[in-house]
């Protein structure tokens, strides 16, 4: 996150201009599915994830930790209804920038294009990622490759959460666990 406000050159002073901070308890929704998103928020402390109800079924797509952007882009960018909803899984303290404040950031900083360019090019290769685990894998390859690929996501996050993000139940992935250990 150090990276992006070395980007703009502003004043603590100044800063308080763009953004505000705020702090949510675990299981506060951001973003709810069906509103447009107007505001990108920056994880100074805790967890979010990205989440869609497909008919009643909780499908996690992505997990955010301490300094990182989350948003649902598609809706910022396109003004339109959110397909996902962005929820806290711990206490998170946030900076939170209005997209209209966003725009007059990227006029007076430039170098904030090429920022938020890195920030969607990894998204969109974590989306990938993710699709073609999910099409390729089994749901224990899946939980392996989780483990050896980032184990600090599988001690912080609750069980719950990664068995929609693996694609599973939470009794499934307690049967993978107990096979694996």
């Amino acid at each position: 996150m150090t990276k992006f406000f070395d980007l703009l050159n502003l004043t603590r002073e100044q800063e308080k201009n763009f953004w505000y901070k705020k702090t949510v308890s675990a299981n506060t929704t951001l973003l709810y599915e069906g509103d447009v998103a107007d505001k990108i928020y920056f994880i100074e402390k805790g967890a979010l994830r990205l989440w869609n109800n497909d008919d009643g079924k909780d499908i996690t797509f992505q997990f955010f930790f301490e300094g990182q952007i989350v948003a649902s882009y598609e809706s910022f960018h396109l003004e339109k209804p959110s397909i996902f909803s962005i929820e806290a899984i711990e206490d998170t303290e946030l900076l939170i920038l209005d997209k209209k404040k966003l725009k007059l950031l990227i006029k007076d900083s430039p170098d904030l294009i090429y920022f938020m360019m890195d920030q969607l090019s990894e998204r969109f290769i974590a989306y990938t990622d993710y699709f073609l685990s999910r099409i390729k894998e089994s749901p224990e390859k899946r939980y392996v490759s989780l483990l050896e690929k980032k184990p600090e996501l599988v001690k912080r996050v609750a069980d719950q959460y990664i068995a929609s993000f693996l694609g599973i139940t939470p009794v499934s992935l307690s049967r993978i666990k107990k096979r694996i250990m």
